[in-house]
């Protein structure tokens, strides 16, 4: 029996849906309504198009055999009726209608249905400031901003950008402005780190690092107090000083686009997103939503959370359009999978961070490890950095995250962890999770397998750990005494113990138990190598021999060097 579906929202989940359901109800009827002028594009590629690295605009659009997402496409090619610029403005679900408004006539129009799909995705979040409106501040929300954005740059009249926020699009468009445009950028973040709530602070310090070599400027734990310009933006004005620019790219979240849902009484969260089940149904049995306006299951804390990532929005987009025609599929959560290029690093993560893990009531402990990541022998290869986070007692691993040059090599070791993390894995399980292996590709001992083996060290006591980020504050404290076992061959730490004399020991790991003598038993005594190898098996002989206050540096002098910690 054939059907109407209407849709409202054209760009991820609601064009998945209509194809995927007209694909098995080919007989039945979808009306696709969205109030932009144009349907069904890639938003996360904004960025690549502002650097130039995908051309044309349509590029966002366009299909991989090069047609142009249009609402001519989706009449022609899927049989659906896509119509843009025309916005939904009520539901009434007691008579199953929208109201649409075509917006350059005006024109109303009742349509009817049989099933309701809300995909009305998100809008960016709007700071509390005066300036907001000015020209040349612009937010990172729709191909009519990117083309605003670029034509402004290619006209060579922006020399400068302040970008408020630095999160992913932040990121991504400090990249864009820095690498293919060479204007000075500066990002201002709230917190004290950038990437706040997806890394860790050794982590985020690594990325920070790379990005402040590449030219671009950080401004961290400042507030933003308002935009300034006579006639344009030119200042961006915080609680710490201020920051001069040309334009102000505004990227601090999203907010769900639930109102309509609101208004019909559907269910909704406290923050705002629609309530569906595993189905993706809403509480109204005829309508289903997903994307960018729903709150989703956390499958590792058991807690609704909000994801927009239009890979999420995609998937719920299949599931949804199977249920339209009467399957049973279901979307049962997510764990928190993303990545970011940042330059020539690769920044990834799943699950939770240590401070996610701690706010979600777990008692929970970060492993760090930094390493080449394939075969030292294999002439080419690279540092990567991995942070595991796991539960005491139950040892149940919570999230991974890491950097790396090699970003493809990395997104592999995080796609692996998030495939497992749904089913509660032990560090253990990563101990001994199998890989492929050959030298060009990773080591005999993948850094996976060896990152669990250094949680497991942890947990079970064997190894008494401190992170970059704590060396780093006490190592900066002329009072905290520190005292430094070095534990590389003299020729690699010979010369800091030079240049730090009485806090900087070279004594090769090789040589440790015939020089215990010379390591204070009465000072804390951290022991550092090239990566924690080194100087974890100098731990098991000093703790054999009964020092109590020694620990080791998580991933050693490459973590080290990597998050700028000035030895």
């Amino acid at each position: 029996m054939s059907q109407q579906v209407v849709i409202i929202g054209g760009v991820a989940l609601g064009p998945k849906a209509a194809c995927r359901f007209k694909r098995l109800e080919p007989e039945s009827n979808v009306i696709m309504l969205d109030r932009s002028p144009r349907i069904s594009y890639g938003g996360c590629g904004i960025p690549y198009y502002v650097s130039g690295e995908v051309s044309e605009i349509t590029g966002l659009q366009s299909t991989a055999f090069h047609m142009v997402r249009n609402p001519e496409f989706f009449r022609d090619v899927k049989d659906v009726d896509a119509r843009n610029e025309t916005e939904v403005t009520a539901i009434d679900r007691a008579a199953k209608t929208v109201t649409a408004k075509h917006l350059p006539t005006g024109r109303e129009e009742t349509i009817p249905y049989d099933k309701l799909v809300l995909a009305m995705g998100s809008r960016p979040r709007r700071l509390p400031i005066a300036g907001l409106d000015l020209p040349g501040v612009h937010t990172v929300d729709s191909l009519e901003a990117a083309e605003s954005i670029k034509a402004a740059v290619a006209a060579g009249s922006v020399g400068s950008v302040a970008i408020i926020g630095s999160g992913f699009i932040g990121l991504e468009m400090a990249v864009a402005f820095a690498d293919m445009w060479g204007l000075e950028v500066t990002v201002i973040e709230l917190f004290d780190q950038i990437l706040p709530g997806v890394t860790g602070p050794t982590l985020s310090t690594m990325a920070r690092k790379h990005m402040e070599e590449k030219g671009v400027a950080f401004r961290l734990s400042e507030q933003v107090a308002r935009i300034e310009g006579n006639g344009k933006v030119e200042r961006v004005v915080t609680d710490k000083g201020v920051v001069e620019a040309d334009m102000v790219i505004v990227s601090v979240g999203v907010v769900p686009n639930a109102e309509l849902a609101k208004a019909a009484g559907l269910a909704v969260s406290e923050r705002g997103g629609v309530l569906v089940n595993e189905h993706m149904r809403t509480s109204d049995p005829d309508i289903y939503a997903g994307g960018d306006c729903v709150e989703v299951k956390n499958l590792v804390t058991g807690q609704p959370m909000y994801l927009p990532l239009g890979s999420m929005a995609n998937r719920q987009g299949r599931v949804i359009g199977d249920n339209l025609a009467g399957g049973d599929a279901r979307f049962t959560g997510v764990v928190g999978s993303w990545c970011v290029k940042l330059f020539d690093l690769g920044v990834a993560g799943t699950g939770l961070t240590l401070a996610g893990a701690t706010r979600a009531g777990f008692d929970a402990v970060a492993t760090h490890i930094t390493a080449i990541d394939r075969a030292h022998f294999y002439p080419e290869h690279g540092l990567m950095s991995l942070e595991l986070v796991a539960e005491r007692g139950t040892r149940r691993v919570l999230g991974l995250q890491g950097v790396s040059v090699m970003g493809d090599a990395l997104i592999g070791k995080i796609n692996t962890v998030a495939a497992m993390l749904p089913q509660k894995p032990t560090v253990s399980d990563i101990s001994n999770v199998e890989v492929a292996y050959s030298p060009p590709f990773a080591a005999a001992m993948d850094i996976l397998n060896t990152v669990g083996n250094a949680a497991d060290n942890i947990l079970t006591g064997q190894n008494k750990g401190i992170s970059v980020t704590e060396f780093a504050k006490l190592w900066d404290d002329a009072d905290s005494n520190v005292q430094v076992i070095d534990c590389r061959e003299n020729l690699q730490g010979a010369p800091l113990e030079a240049k730090h004399p009485g806090r900087w020991h070279n004594i090769p790991q090789g040589q440790l138990r015939h020089r215990l003598q010379e390591v204070p038993k009465d000072k804390p005594v951290f022991l550092m190598c090239n990566t924690g190898a080194r100087s974890y098996e100098a731990l098991v002989t000093l703790t054999d021999a009964g020092f109590t206050q020694v620990v080791s540096v998580e991933g050693g002098m490459a973590a080290v060097n990597a998050a700028g910690v000035d030895v």
